[in-house]
């Protein structure tokens, strides 16, 4: 009897909820630890993040609307897939990253629980940057805070699914919409995660997933006039892209989250700040007694 032929997966693209092919037609290959072939993804182009900002775009009114609770919600879901799925992540983990399984399956239960975590801030978030102000006068002054817009997210190269839930959970939690360029190197554990986000009530351009390389398509979300805020964690150490995506950002007041000089160690607790550079302040001022 014949031996049986492998059905070889295609990464693709997580565009809008879908699962499409790069614009470009070019793929590139993928390699484990160990130097050996892995997998051929897709490489982005630019043409496919201007589509991804346009899905991100479409999807920030309807999710920024929704309750923060059912935005926690959505996320312990996504933990939920997650921990369905941990074989999976855990041999995506291994083969990208290295080391042992048993440090693969800590990675695992991190990012899980990192997703955990974040699903526990969203409806409490407001209660701790927002409030009411003391104002001399007649007067009620209240501070909430509101979601910025459009994120693009240039995800950690090393730490390839800790690092990137780490960037992107903030970012939705607080009514954001993502564009995310995921670990060169690396993108498996992304293109994993994101068939977990098709298939865990997130809505479709909430999160958006591109494999390929930070510096071909940084600077297009860097300049992209629909894009807010971009973050650079991705690109530690890189000080000359970090630099020139600063100034492509200036042109239209992005919110700027700067490269840190080396990866930082995704597995410490993160606190509020990666929710907070990604929150606007509304400021509504109202007489006393009417």
């Amino acid at each position: 009897m014949a031996g049986r032929i492998d059905v070889r997966k295609t990464y693709k693209l997580f565009i809008g909820g879908a699962f499409p092919r790069s614009e470009s037609g070019y793929s590139y290959v993928v390699n484990d630890a160990k130097g050996q072939f892995m997998a051929n993804a897709s490489l982005a182009s630019r043409k496919d993040g201007r589509d991804a900002v346009v899905a991100a775009r479409k999807a920030f009114g309807g999710w920024s609307a929704r309750t923060a609770y059912n935005r926690a919600q959505i996320l312990y879901r996504i933990a939920e897939v997650m921990e369905d799925r941990r074989p999976q992540f855990v041999d995506a983990v291994f083969r990208s990253e290295g080391g042992s399984v048993a440090r693969a399956n800590k990675v695992v239960d991190e990012a899980i629980d990192r997703l955990v975590w974040y699903a526990g801030w969203a409806d409490k978030i407001t209660q701790v940057v927002g409030g009411a102000n003391p104002v001399a006068g007649p007067f009620f002054n209240l501070s909430s805070p509101e979601p910025t817009g459009v994120v693009a997210v240039l995800a950690p190269q090393e730490s390839s699914l800790l690092g990137l839930v780490s960037v992107v959970a903030p970012a939705i939690t607080t009514g954001n919409t993502v564009v995310v360029v995921s670990s060169h190197e690396r993108p498996l554990p992304a293109v994993t995660f994101a068939e977990v986000l098709a298939t865990s009530d997130v809505p479709g351009g909430v999160v958006n997933i591109l494999t390929g390389s930070a510096a071909t398509v940084g600077p297009w979300l860097a300049a992209h006039m629909d894009v807010n805020a971009i973050d650079l964690t991705g690109i530690a150490g890189d000080a000359d892209l970090a630099r020139n995506l600063e100034i492509a950002a200036a042109d239209n007041l992005k919110r700027v989250r700067r490269a840190p000089a080396a990866e930082p160690d995704w597995s410490q607790d993160p606190g509020t700040s990666a929710m907070t550079w990604l929150l606007e302040t509304k400021t509504v001022w109202h007489p006393i007694g009417l």
